[in-house]
C-alpha cells in the first residue's frame, strides 16, 4: 500500500514560531532557512576556508531546521558524515550592549561552532538544546558569518534512539539568535503542589554583584510575587515561592496552564522571560486496603490509556514541517479518548511538549538510548543527554515519567546476536556491574526530579531493577491467549515477587502497568498490515478485568515505514475500526472510559439457536465522577436477519457506581435467536441525566444446524458453498478462511449449478431472490507472487523494508484508500442484477473472518468482508425456472475483482443463498 508523500509547506522560514514556548525571550532571530552546505563522506582534517565560511567551499544548499537525510531538508541523502553549514547575516539587538545567543534546538551529534572565524563552542548529543554566548564576536555592525560543522558518523556509543525511520543527521531542530541583558536568568524550576503551593528555583548569571528583583505574573496578573536577591558574580541559585488561591489543576481533562511571564530587574536591565506553569502532582498510592499501589494525578487514581509515539513524520523524519502539524498530533490522540502518550526512546521536541502541555495529555518520556556495549563512552554519552533532557523538560506538567531504558538495548554486553526485542535469550549478557549503573540512574534521576514517577527498564525480558513502576511488554495475539497472559502476569505480582526482575531484586508495591502492546509481533513474521480493531477490543476488555492494572501503552500511535499498527495511517488518516456497526456511536474512545463496564466473555462465541447464554459482568471504574450515584446500564441483543436489524432483547439495569478499582456485577441472561445469526450484545453506561459513559459489546455466532440455514423470512431456502462453484475464470484465484471464501483476482467469474426443490416438495416457485456477500479483491503481491516469510529481527528497527505485500498476513485495514470493484448477477446468462463493491474491507465487521481463523498466531485475511447483495430473478424467468427447477447462476466482475464469503466468513452467516417462495 502507498502513503501519498504531504507537500512541503512553502514558506520564507520554515517553523518560523518560537522554539520554546515554556521558556520564551521576546527579542529573538529565526535562523531557519536556507544555509549554504557541504557534505563530506570521509573524515577530515578541519580546513581552514570552512571555518571561516569561505563561500566557494559550500557546494550545495540545505533548509534548516531539517535533517540532511530527511526530503524536506533539500539534501535527502541518508549518509554517514560530515555537515558544513555557512549563514551570513546581520542583527543588532535592540537594547545595547545585549548579550547575544546562539541557540541550537538538536544537532546530531559532535557540533562546533565558528563566528565570523572565531570558535565559538562545541556541544556532543544528538537531542539536547545548548547554546553559545557569542557576543564578543558579534559585530553589529557589520554582516556575520556563521559556520557550524555536525559530525554524525552512528558510532556506537552515541545515544542514537530508534532513528531508522529516518536518521536525525545534523541540525535537525531550530537555530536562532537571542539577546539577554548582560544579568539574566539562565533556568528556572517551578515545583507545585495542589494546594496551591508554588516553589520556584532560579538560576541566574550574573556579569557583577549585585541587587536584583524577580518579579512573577500569571494569570492574567491574578498571580503576583516579588523577590530581592544579592547577586553575586557569576552563577547564582536562588529559591522563592508563593501561593495561588484556589488552585485550578492541571489534567488532560482539564489542562489548566498558568501563563505569564518572569522578569529579573536591576541595574543591568530587565530581562523578561514568558513561560508557564501547571499545578498537577504525579504519585502513587494504595487505596481500599490493597496491596498493590495505581499511579495517581492530584491524588487520585488515574487509568493511563496510552500510545507508543515514535514521533515520526515522512518527509521531515524527526523534525515536523509545521507547528501545526505537532499540535494536530496531540488532537488526533485526544480524539481517540487517550490521555497519555509514551514518546518512544528519545525526548520529544519542546513546541509537541506544549502542545501536551496546553491541550492535555499525559507524557512519559523515554531517554534515547545507544545500540553498542555499555563502557565507559557509552556511559558517558548517555548520561550527558539524559541530563540535557531532564532538565530542558522539567517544567512541563505533561511529563509524568522518566523511563531511562528500554528493552534493554544498550544495556547488553557482547550479545551473541541482537534480537527486536532486546535479546531475551541472552540475559547472562545483562552483567551485574550494569544492572547496579541502571540502578544507579534510577536513583540519580529521582535525585534530579523528586516529582515523577522514573522507570529502571521498560523490560520485555522480565529484567527490572529497581523501579516506580512496574511495566512489562507483551505482543500476543488470539483472545485466549490474551486472556491466559494477562492472568499470570497479574497473578505474579505482587510485593516480593522475583517475577519481572533480574539480579536477585524482587517486586515492591509499584503500580503495574503494560508499557507495550498489541499483536503486531505476536504473529508469525509480523502481522503485516491488517485489521487490528478486533485484537484491540479484546484485549482492552481484558485490561479492564485485572484491578492491579492501571494502564497500558499500545503500539502504536501512528504507522511507521514497516510497522503497519497504527492507530492511524502514516500521513494521518483514518483507519476504520468499525465499532458503530454493533453499538451505535461506538468509537474507539469507548474502550479508553474511565468508567467501564467488562464484558467477561470472549469476542465471539458459537452458540446453538434459541439457547440461553450468562454472560458476566465487571465494573471498573477510575474517576470518582460518578461515584455515589446511581448509573443506568442499558442492553440490547440484535442482530442482522438478511439485512433487517432485528432487536431480539432488551433491558436496563440501575447500579449504584461507588469507589475505584474492579468489581463484579450480576451476570447478564441472554436467549439466542432462533435462527443463523451473527448476534450482538451491545452495552451503554449511562449517568442519571442520560449521557453515556461508554459503549461496549460482544458477539454470537447462532447456528441452526439446518445445511440450508435457517432465517426468519417467508418462503424457503438453498444455500450453495461459495466454494462449490462449477467453473471460474479469474486469472488468480484461490480459497481462504478454512474454504469459507473465495477470491478473484482481476476480471472474470464464478459459476454455480443451482438445484431448486422439485415440484413434489414445492409445487410453485413464483418468486426467486439470491443472495451473496461480497466484496471486491485487491490483489497483493503476494497473490500473484506467492508469500515471503521475513524474521522481524533488529534490522526492522533500523527502518527495513517490511515487504507488506508478500507478507502471508497481511490483508490492509479499511482506511480512506478504497478499491472498488463491480459485480454483475446473471442467471442463465442474461443479466438480473449489477452491484458496485465499494471497497475490499477488513476491520472489526468481519466477525467471522475472525472468529474462525484456525491459528492464532497466523492469519487467514483475517476480518475481511463484503457488503450484502440481493438480486431478484424477474417473472419472466421465473417462470422457466418453475418448469426447470435448476439455473446456472454467473457472478462476473469487472478488474476489481470479486471475493465471495460463505457461512464461516465474513460479516453475514450465509452462502450464496437463494430465497424461493
Amino acid at each position: 500500500m502507498t502513503t501519498p508523500v504531504l507537500a512541503a509547506v512553502q514558506t520564507d522560514i520554515p517553523r518560523p514560531e518560537y522554539p520554546r514556548p515554556d521558556w520564551a525571550r521576546s527579542e529573538w532571530l529565526n535562523l531557519n532557512g536556507v544555509w549554504s552546505f557541504r557534505l563530506e563522506t570521509e573524515a577530515q582534517d578541519a580546513q581552514g576556508s570552512l571555518q571561516n565560511g569561505d563561500v566557494q567551499s559550500f557546494n550545495d544548499e540545505i533548509t534548516v531546521p531539517f535533517s540532511w537525510a530527511s526530503p524536506l531538508s533539500g539534501i535527502g541523502r541518508n549518509e554517514k558524515g560530515i555537515g558544513w553549514y555557512r549563514r551570513s547575516m546581520n542583527w543588532k539587538p535592540r537594547v545595547e550592549d545585549s548579550r547575544i545567543f546562539l541557540r541550537f534546538g538538536a544537532v546530531d551529534y559532535a557540533c562546533e561552532v565558528w563566528i565570523n572565524g572565531t570558535h565559538v563552542g562545541a556541544h556532543q548529543g544528538g537531542y539536547g538544546t545548548f547554546e553559545f554566548d557569542v557576543t564578543s564576536v558579534w559585530m553589529t555592525e557589520a554582516e556575520n558569518i556563521i559556520v557550524v560543522r555536525a559530525e554524525d558518523w552512528d558510532h556506537n556509543y552515541q545515544a542514537r534512539g530508534k532513528q531508522g525511520y529516518g536518521e536525525i543527521r545534523g541540525i535537525w531542530q531550530p537555530v536562532w539568535l537571542e539577546a539577554r541583558p548582560q544579568t539574566y536568568v539562565q533556568h528556572a524550576k517551578f515545583h507545585t503542589s495542589i494546594d496551591g503551593q508554588i516553589s520556584l528555583m532560579t538560576r541566574i548569571v550574573a556579569q557583577e554583584a549585585g541587587a536584583a528583583t524577580l518579579r512573577l505574573s500569571f494569570g492574567d496578573c491574578a498571580i503576583q510575587h516579588e523577590a530581592v536577591f544579592e547577586l553575586t558574580e557569576g552563577v547564582n541559585e536562588v529559591k522563592t515561592g508563593f501561593v495561588v488561591q484556589d488552585p485550578q489543576l492541571w489534567s488532560p481533562e482539564t489542562p489548566h496552564l498558568y501563563e505569564g511571564e518572569l522578569c529579573l530587574a536591576g541595574s543591568f536591565g530587565e530581562d523578561v522571560i514568558h513561560t508557564y506553569f501547571g499545578i498537577r502532582e504525579i504519585g502513587t498510592a494504595r487505596f481500599n486496603g490493597r496491596e498493590h499501589r495505581w499511579i495517581t494525578l492530584n491524588g487520585k487514581p488515574v487509568y493511563l490509556n496510552g500510545t507508543l509515539d515514535q514521533s515520526y513524520h515522512q518527509t521531515g523524519y524527526f523534525t515536523y514541517p509545521t507547528d501545526e502539524e505537532m499540535r494536530d498530533e496531540i488532537y488526533l490522540m485526544k480524539r481517540l479518548g487517550l490521555n497519555f502518550v509514551r514518546i518512544h526512546i528519545k525526548p520529544e521536541e519542546p513546541r509537541k511538549l506544549y502542545w501536551a502541555d496546553k491541550l492535555g495529555i499525559l507524557v512519559m518520556e523515554d531517554m534515547p538510548c545507544f545500540w553498542g556495549n555499555p563502557n565507559e563512552s557509552a556511559r558517558a554519552s548517555y548520561e550527558g543527554e539524559a541530563l540535557e533532557v531532564i532538565e530542558r523538560d522539567y517544567n512541563h506538567p505533561s511529563i509524568f515519567s522518566w523511563v531511562m531504558f528500554n528493552e534493554t538495548w544498550g544495556l547488553k554486553t557482547d550479545p551473541q546476536s541482537a534480537g527486536l526485542t532486546g535479546d531475551a535469550s541472552q540475559p547472562s549478557s545483562y552483567l551485574p556491574e550494569t544492572q547496579a549503573w541502571v540502578r544507579e540512574k534510577y536513583h540519580w534521576a529521582k535525585q534530579i526530579d523528586p516529582t515523577r514517577i522514573v522507570e529502571d527498564n521498560s523490560p520485555c525480558n522480565y529484567d527490572h531493577v529497581e523501579t516506580d513502576i512496574n511495566t512489562w511488554h507483551f505482543y500476543i495475539n488470539g483472545y485466549e491467549e490474551v486472556r491466559q497472559h494477562l492472568h499470570e502476569i497479574t497473578a505474579k505480582t505482587y510485593p516480593g515477587s522475583d517475577f519481572n526482575c533480574i539480579g536477585g531484586n524482587v517486586q515492591s508495591d509499584a503500580p503495574l502497568m503494560n508499557s507495550e502492546c498489541g499483536n503486531v509481533w505476536g504473529i508469525e513474521g509480523g502481522a503485516g498490515d491488517s485489521d487490528l480493531a478486533w485484537h484491540y477490543r479484546y484485549m482492552l476488555n481484558e485490561f479492564r478485568r485485572h484491578d492491579k492494572l492501571c494502564g497500558f501503552v499500545f503500539t502504536e500511535f501512528r504507522d511507521v515505514t514497516n510497522e503497519f499498527n497504527g492507530y492511524y495511517r502514516l500521513d494521518g488518516s483514518d483507519k476504520q475500526f468499525g465499532y458503530e456497526a454493533f453499538v451505535p456511536g461506538m468509537t474507539i474512545a469507548d474502550l479508553h472510559a474511565p468508567d467501564f463496564i467488562v464484558l467477561d466473555a470472549p469476542p465471539c462465541q458459537t452458540v446453538v439457536q434459541g439457547a440461553s447464554v450468562s454472560v458476566p459482568l465487571l465494573r471498573s471504574s477510575y474517576s470518582d465522577a460518578y461515584h455515589g450515584q446511581t448509573v443506568r446500564l442499558a442492553w440490547e441483543l440484535s442482530y442482522d436477519n438478511l439485512g433487517t436489524r432485528i432487536v431480539a432483547e432488551h433491558g436496563a439495569v440501575e447500579i449504584e457506581w461507588d469507589g475505584y478499582g474492579v468489581n463484579a456485577l450480576e451476570a447478564l441472561t441472554l436467549h439466542m435467536p432462533h435462527q443463523d445469526a451473527v448476534a450482538v450484545l451491545g452495552i451503554r453506561l449511562m449517568s442519571a441525566e442520560g449521557k453515556v459513559l461508554t459503549r461496549n459489546f460482544i458477539t454470537f455466532d447462532v447456528r441452526s444446524g439446518d445445511e440450508n440455514g435457517v432465517y426468519d423470512a417467508e418462503g424457503g431456502f438453498v444455500s450453495v458453498p461459495v466454494s462449490r462453484f462449477e467453473e471460474h475464470t479469474f486469472p488468480y484465484m484461490w480459497e481462504a478462511v478454512q474454504g469459507a471464501k473465495v477470491n478473484g483476482g482481476e476480471a472474470g467469474h464464478f459459476v454455480y449449478d443451482v438445484q431448486l426443490p422439485d415440484h413434489e416438495s414445492q409445487a410453485m416457485i413464483g418468486e426467486l431472490d439470491i443472495l451473496f456477500e461480497a466484496s471486491a479483491k485487491r490483489l497483493l503481491a503476494r497473490n500473484v507472487e506467492g508469500s515471503r516469510f521475513r524474521n522481524h529481527d533488529i534490522n526492522f528497527m533500523h527502518g527495513a523494508s517490511a515487504d507488506v505485500e508478500y507478507n502471508p498476513n497481511t490483508y490492509y485495514m479499511t482506511d480512506d484508500e478504497q478499491h472498488a470493484s463491480r459485480v454483475h448477477v446473471l442467471v442463465n446468462g442474461e443479466k438480473i442484477g449489477a452491484f458496485v463493491l465499494a471497497d475490499d474491507p477488513a476491520d472489526s465487521r468481519g466477525v467471522l473472518s475472525w472468529h474462525y481463523q484456525p491459528l492464532h498466531n497466523r492469519l487467514d485475511e483475517a476480518g475481511s468482508y463484503g457488503y450484502l447483495c440481493q438480486a431478484q430473478v424477474p417473472g419472466r424467468l421465473a417462470a422457466k425456472l418453475d418448469r426447470e427447477r435448476c439455473f446456472r447462476l454467473e457472478l462476473q466482475a469487472e478488474e476489481g475483482g470479486l471475493s465471495l464469503y460463505g457461512r464461516n466468513a465474513g460479516r453475514y452467516p450465509i452462502d450464496v443463498l437463494i430465497r424461493y417462495r
